[in-house]
């Protein structure tokens, strides 16, 4: 009782000094951390927040709205989310400086561009135009419908605002008299001349140098070229999981018994039980399912599909034969001949004629479902009369996707088609030509080709590591990842007899390293705070095996590293410093003395103009016909470092094109181009702002 009086009368003490350390533990973490707050934002555009709570809902209904059933990871769901909302961001700054503003008639015509809304059957009304009482109806009979139907009409207002912004851009597009003119006389002015040409190549690569300061002296000159993020570069060696010739031995072992009959102890009747081996096993299907890592198929297969080393062997195999073991990417596999069956597949070619109202989002021309049927039956007459002219027919009325190919759908099973089309191509010979109707219109079917197929029974058994191999493999991993730490990386790897690997350089918010998809585990070690250089760190990747990273350097945001950089910078520095080494050899009288010197040959251009300015066995060479056009005729030029050597000219004629009154098709010459620059705008935008990505904080 005294020991536990003195307790009580110390705990206030106690409490304290728990509380002393608690503070001192906080503390010292902060300071570990850098003092760094942590942020509820995901990010900033021009001082404008993007709020971590919104967006990592957007996140994942990204992630699970995923089309096609693919499945998109965390960080690619984050990149299309932060691309949308950095692009939102920006646009309406744009458009509250501008002053666009919206009414229902925009949103109303937003809403009928937008082929999921605009074109969905359940918004329509009976003339087949969208109504919008309907679209506001469905919503009001769902969960959380209206809180959804503002968000589409969010959409629909940024959208229409897009459009009219869009326009205003495309509209501020011009092109004036003068550039219809230079137009005109660049596509139209002539010029010939005669030409020495020393390559680059005739200088040896290993007689220029390049150092890293020159490097970052050019990178300065175009700081915005080169800019880059902050970023990680890392030594890494990867030791896979392989299984050993045991392992394989093994696999093929157990596959080769499945042929013979075996005994096996049954628990529920504690009695030996004889099963039947593949080669006499009645119930193949329960055989397949209960041997092999890959269920059972018992559809046919032609021979194109089936493994080409081993296509002749199974697409001739007689039912109830045997062939195998043999191998199929990772697999030792067992096949039984099951059948073959006649015209299994087919090839056919069609041309689709659709009317408002199918489900065809592309059509060539508006029609009803009458004219639909009398341009059919045309086509159907001309398909007919002339089999050769098929597939120019279905290039130019098709409405389907496959009139690029002609027509032409490739092969395909049973029922993979819609049942009218099906039935017309599995049911009629090669060359047969029909009109079949469907759900998307007026189907005209050539059938060009069938093929026989098999149907077999296979096992398969994957070729894995055993445990005792992945033991050895474990310990192979963390053995080298202690010997890293302490001694020359790229001597243990040579040490260890592993492949060598380039240096990888990733970046905060990268996702993938080297050539492993989804490895964000081992570039959120390299950014971490904790993580200095030459730290080593093992990364056990699932059915890979492991990854052992040595932070190597840190470039902080700014212009690329060297190393980054060198691969673009390098053969531009080494052409300069080879074509002064050209240019001090290109002396003399004329070209033909110049030419002598260098030991290449007097060459000449005919007729080249500023739009087309390739140079005859030398290439695109606007810089050499530019002066060409400016240079006196007959007269020497000087050396002029070109885009794949130096050159010297000399002029011997200007044709200069006849004056003409207009420039009109000039104008809208230059006028469509400006058009097309118009979708630059946003990464203009982009450029110009300043945006702050903290995702790496959070993913």
């Amino acid at each position: 009782m005294a020991v536990l009086s003195k307790i009580r009368k110390r705990s206030g003490l106690l409490l304290l000094a728990i509380g002393f350390a608690l503070l001192a533990f906080v503390i010292q973490d902060i300071f570990n951390s850098g003092m760094k707050s942590i942020s509820t934002d995901v990010g900033s555009v021009n001082g404008k927040d993007i709020s971590f709570d919104e967006f990592r809902i957007k996140v994942a209904n990204t992630e699970k709205n995923a089309q096609n059933g693919q499945q998109m990871t965390s960080m690619q769901a984050s990149n299309q989310v932060w691309n949308q909302e950095v692009q939102v961001a920006l646009l309406n700054a744009e458009f509250e400086k501008l002053g666009i503003r919206v009414g229902e008639k925009h949103i109303i015509e937003a809403f009928k561009s937008d082929p999921n809304i605009g074109q969905n059957q359940m918004f329509l009304n009976a003339a087949g135009k969208f109504d919008l009482n309907k679209f506001k109806d469905y919503f009001k009979e769902i969960p959380n419908g209206m809180q959804m139907l503002k968000e589409q009409e969010k959409n629909a207002e940024l959208r229409a605002k897009y459009e009219i912004y869009n326009s205003l851009i495309k509209g501020g597009m011009y092109a004036t008299q003068t550039e219809g003119k230079f137009k005109y006389e660049a596509e139209s002015n002539k010029v010939s001349f005669d030409f020495v040409m020393v390559p680059f190549s005739s200088v040896k690569d290993s007689d220029v140098k390049v150092t890293d300061e020159e490097i970052t002296t050019y990178m300065k000159t175009k700081e915005k070229k080169f800019k880059s993020e902050e970023s990680r570069e890392l030594d890494y060696v990867l030791i896979s999981e392989k299984p050993s010739a045991a392992d394989e031995s093994e696999i093929k072992k157990n596959v080769d018994a499945l042929l013979l009959p075996s005994v096996r102890y049954n628990k529920d009747t504690g009695k030996n039980d004889t099963i039947q081996g593949f080669r006499t096993v009645s119930d193949n299907a329960d055989f397949v399912n209960a041997n092999s890592d890959i269920p059972f198929d018992s559809t046919f297969i032609s021979k194109q599909d089936l493994p080409a080393e081993h296509a002749e062997q199974l697409f001739n195999l007689p039912a109830g034969e045997i062939y195998g073991p043999y191998m199929k990417a990772n697999y030792y596999c067992l096949s039984k001949g099951l059948g073959r069956k006649a015209g299994a597949k087919v090839k056919a070619s069609h041309i689709l004629i659709s009317w408002e109202g199918t489900q065809v989002p592309n059509k060539k021309e508006k029609r009803t479902k009458e004219q639909a049927k009398a341009k059919a039956d045309g086509l159907l007459a001309q398909a007919q009369a002339n089999p050769g002219m098929f597939m120019m027919l279905a290039m130019s009325n098709s409405d389907d996707s496959s009139a690029q190919q002609g027509g032409d759908l490739g092969f395909f099973g049973p029922n993979q088609m819609v049942k009218p089309f099906n039935d017309f191509a599995f049911g009629n010979p090669i060359g047969k030509i029909g009109l079949v109707e469907t759900q998307f219109g007026y189907h005209i079917i050539q059938v060009t080709d069938k093929q026989d197929a098999v149907r077999l029974a296979t096992i398969a058994q994957k070729i894995e590591p055993s445990e005792a191999t992945n033991d050895k493999i474990y310990t192979q991993a963390t053995k080298f990842e202690m010997d890293a730490a302490n001694k020359d990386f790229a001597a243990i790897v040579k040490q260890a007899k592993l492949t060598t690997n380039p240096a990888v350089r990733v970046k905060a918010i990268d996702e993938n390293f080297a050539s492993l998809s989804n490895q964000r585990q081992i570039v959120k070690w390299a950014f971490d705070g904790d993580t200095k250089i030459g730290n080593i760190k093992r990364f056990e990747i699932v059915n890979v095996g492991h990854v052992i990273a040595k932070l190597k350097s840190i470039a902080p945001k700014g212009l690329m590293s060297v190393e980054e950089a060198r691969p673009q910078v390098e053969p531009i520095l080494k052409n300069k410093k080879k074509a002064a080494k050209i240019e001090a050899k290109m002396k003399g009288a004329s070209l033909a003395a110049i030419a002598a010197s260098n030991k290449v040959t007097v060459m000449n251009a005919v007729d080249l103009t500023i739009e087309n300015p390739s140079v005859p066995n030398a290439g695109y060479e606007p810089k050499v016909v530019g002066l060409a056009f400016s240079s006196k005729a007959g007269v020497v030029s000087k050396p002029i470092e070109g885009n794949s050597g130096v050159y010297v000219i000399a002029t011997k004629a200007v044709t200069k094109a006849p004056a003409i009154k207009k420039y009109d098709d000039f104008i809208a010459k230059v006028k469509q181009q400006a058009v097309g620059n118009s979708g630059r705008f946003m990464q203009a935008l982009k450029e110009d702002a300043d945006i702050v990505d903290n995702r790496a904080d959070f993913y």
